[in-house]
């Protein structure tokens, strides 16, 4: 039994269980009238962390969009738990690229986390007690939680949105290259933060980025996309192990092997074909 099934390329089961937590079917998407993404078929497994990579313009931002609900798309279908998505749904979390724009700078922290599960109907002190838990995760103290985004640096405030996004006990977390917009150092640091979150709550992580390296580093599958309009170029295994360093896994062979192939894919639209003597 195949995880995957994606213009004509089958990918072999993930590292979750049977259960499928989302799922695209000839997925396709029109700005008046111009295709910008078209017949993106896949599926993810609970428990896994999938990476959506391409070139930017490609369409990226969309299909995280159409798969939040927070756009119709235009053609094909959308899948959470079994549930067609035509909005957005219960137990899907996003984290946006711009956390500047996502937080409000007149709420501290804590009620910035607090927010949406107080709109949501959570008490005062349901919420103030989830939030808080959320922080600690993150690595925020009560401290940070006093103070408001703009006295945070640019790495914090990603944190409080990450926070805000785990306050809600989400199932399948979204994210839109949440870490574009930090120093090299911070976004290893998320990075990895994000990545043993995703383990120790059994999250399932559907992350977009143009940066290879992170996606090869942070997923088990990657779904590389090319082409105007888009389309699933392949999905590729990541078997790299779950016990990942920022160091030494960047500097195996593997890892180098594996992102050479992703390279070739959202470059050239196919695999390169390997050279004499080359692997």
């Amino acid at each position: 039994m195949t995880a995957i099934e994606s213009e004509g390329t089958v990918a072999p089961a993930g590292n979750g269980n049977a259960m499928i937590e989302l799922a695209a079917d000839g997925l396709g998407h029109a700005y008046n009238g111009r295709d910008v993404i078209e017949r993106i078929d896949f599926e993810v497994r609970r428990g896994e962390f999938v990476c959506i990579i391409g070139p930017s313009g490609v369409g990226k931002t969309t299909l995280l969009r159409c798969l939040a609900g927070l756009q119709r798309s235009t053609r094909g279908s959308i899948s959470v738990r079994g549930n067609t998505v035509t909005e957005p749904v219960p137990g899907v979390a996003l984290v946006f690229q711009d956390y500047s724009r996502s937080l409000m700078p007149w709420a501290s922290v804590l009620h910035n986390v607090m927010l949406p599960l107080r709109a949501n109907g959570k008490s005062k002190a349901a919420a103030s007690e989830a939030s808080r838990n959320a922080l600690r995760l993150v690595g925020l103290d009560d401290t940070a939680a006093r103070l408001y985004p703009w006295q945070l640096s640019g790495g914090m405030q990603q944190r409080v949105a990450i926070a805000r996004a785990l306050a809600y006990e989400p199932t399948l977390l979204l994210m839109d290259e949440p870490f574009a917009s930090v120093d090299a150092q911070t976004r290893a640091d998320l990075e990895d933060l994000v990545r043993n979150l995703q383990r120790e709550l059994s999250l399932t992580v559907v992350l977009v980025t143009h940066d290879i390296d992170e996606s090869v580093y942070l997923s088990d599958r990657v779904i590389a996309l090319s082409g105007k309009p888009a389309r699933v170029e392949e999905i590729v295994d990541i078997p790299l192990g779950n016990d990942r360093d920022q160091i030494s896994t960047k500097s195996t062979p593997e890892f180098a092997a594996i992102r050479a192939h992703v390279h070739s894919l959202i470059r050239h639209g196919a695999p390169l074909a390997p050279t004499s003597g080359n692997a």
